[in-house]
């Protein structure tokens, strides 16, 4: 398996483990949010349980205390009356009631959220003035027969007191008994519940750990194959800079080598028409000049070779800041003889500064300019508009993701020549690629790619729009800033 390929499966299996751990942690997470409510609700049900045992508890306790001092005060009624004993009525009646409507405001403050019981207590505090009305006339009583009744009385009210008691006590009881049960279900689930998703969470552990320890494995090796890639990757760009290197100069010492045997085939051909060309024969005399036409084209294409080995060659110290409408005007300076002929008119916007080499964009340009002129309609006046656009990385679809951020100048030159077919809007940058023989139009094929060499060179692109006898459009889209 190749190494691309291979990184790719290991990448692929890494997907679905980083999803079932994410899967387990969220299962694991729930578990633990579900048991952490059904804690809360058992704890809260045992805090209400505890609450309502305390508040029965207290009611009780004031009942109790209620009938307590009744019943006492009732005795030392019933005391002094059987032995005229005024230390019987120590503490008097009057403290006695103090300390009942004491516990009965106490009773009547802790019951304000139950209505039965306040409606108990109002039936309540009637019986308790009753008997205290009682017990009041019990301790003047002097005859026997007015003590008889008073007792009578006295316990028939008691009794409806003890049973107003009882159903009190009774409503709390019931209260109580179902906090009690609603306790007990939640106690009954909490065991088996917590003990599941305990479980279940130590489950989900253990598995997130070896999926984890897996990956983490997973992640070593992926390290690993990928610094091996990287060191592979380096040795082949130290070597494709190597080859590159020695084919620059493999071209350059082909072309230097190549111009001394041309030189010497021109010149002695250069002789030969001057001294022998009278002697020769007709047909002699056309080969000689195809000779000397084809060594001049030979020179051509050596030249434009070298100029081809040369281009995009880019030192750090060599990138400045290019005036590019100062440098546009040099290249029409140049170029105005060859358009004079074409009668061509330029329109050309004021080109911003851009940070790059300032002999490669004359060359860029010209090169551009040329072919304009070179593939011009013979039916109407040649026209050259040269215009351009600021615009941010993300704006433009060729831009790469990691260079959003990067502010880039669009120029685009466009002319209304022949144009070419846009099928072959690529296979123009390639060199020594022609769509029109060399009969039709001359050249070798270089100058389309040496401009895409430039333009590479300074992290740009090229782009090229034809449009058959209409004319055509060349889109350069250049960093106002190289990276350094």
């Amino acid at each position: 398996m190749a190494p691309e390929s291979s990184l790719f499966f290991d990448r692929n299996m890494h997907n679905p483990v980083q999803r079932k751990i994410r899967l387990g942690f969220f299962i694991a997470f729930s578990v633990i949010i579900a048991a952490s409510f059904f804690s809360y609700l058992v704890t809260k049900n045992l805090l209400d349980n505890a609450t309502r045992l305390n508040h029965t508890i207290e009611v009780s306790k004031r009942l109790e205390t209620i009938i307590k001092q009744l019943k006492d005060a009732e005795a030392a009624i019933r005391g002094f009356n059987l032995t005229k004993d005024s230390a019987f009525l120590h503490p008097d009646m009057g403290e006695r009631s103090n300390r009942i409507a004491n516990e009965y405001a106490a009773l009547r403050h802790i019951t304000t959220d139950s209505q039965r019981q306040q409606r108990h207590l109002d039936t309540l505090k009637t019986l308790l003035d009753i008997k205290y009305k009682q017990l009041k006339l019990g301790a003047h009583s002097d005859t026997p027969n007015g003590e008889k009744r008073s007792v009578t009385e006295g316990e028939k009210v008691m009794d409806r007191i003890e049973q107003k008691v009882d159903d009190m006590m009774h409503i709390e009881d019931t209260q109580l008994h179902e906090k009690a049960e609603l306790f007990r279900f939640f106690s009954v689930l909490w065991v088996p519940v917590i003990f599941i998703s305990s479980l279940v969470a130590i489950l989900i552990g253990i598995y997130s750990y070896v999926t984890l320890t897996k990956e983490f494995k997973l992640q070593l090796h992926i390290e690993s194959k990928l610094k091996s890639y990287q060191r592979d990757l380096q040795q082949n760009i130290m070597l494709l800079n190597k080859s590159n290197q020695e084919l620059e100069q493999f071209a350059y010492v082909a072309s230097h080598d190549l111009q001394e045997p041309l030189r010497k085939i021109s010149t002695f051909s250069d002789r030969l028409q001057i001294k022998y060309r009278d002697q020769l024969p007709p047909d002699a005399s056309q080969l000689l000049d195809r000779m000397v036409l084809a060594v001049s084209r030979m020179r051509v294409l050596i030249n434009d070779l070298l100029m081809f080995s040369r281009a995009g060659r880019i030192a750090p110290e060599s990138i400045t800041e290019v005036d590019m409408s100062a440098l546009l005007q040099n290249v029409l300076s140049d170029l105005e003889v060859a358009l004079q002929e074409k009668n061509a008119v330029v329109h050309a916007a004021q080109l911003p500064v851009i940070e790059g080499n300032i002999t490669n964009f004359q060359q860029l340009f010209q090169n551009l300019l040329t072919n304009a002129i070179k593939f011009a309609h013979t039916g109407r006046q040649l026209e050259i508009n040269i215009s351009y656009q600021i615009l941010n990385g993300k704006d433009i679809t060729v831009v790469k993701e990691n260079r959003w951020d990067e502010q880039f100048c669009r120029i685009c030159i466009e002319d209304n020549g022949i144009g070419f077919d846009q099928a072959y809007a690529e296979r123009i940058f390639l060199i020594f690629q022609r769509l029109h023989g060399i009969s039709e139009y001359s050249g070798t094929g270089i100058g389309l790619a040496i401009c895409k060499k430039i333009v590479d060179s300074h992290q740009g692109f090229i782009q090229a729009y034809g449009y058959p006898n209409k004319g055509a459009t060349f889109v350069i889209i250049l960093p106002l800033k190289q990276k350094k």
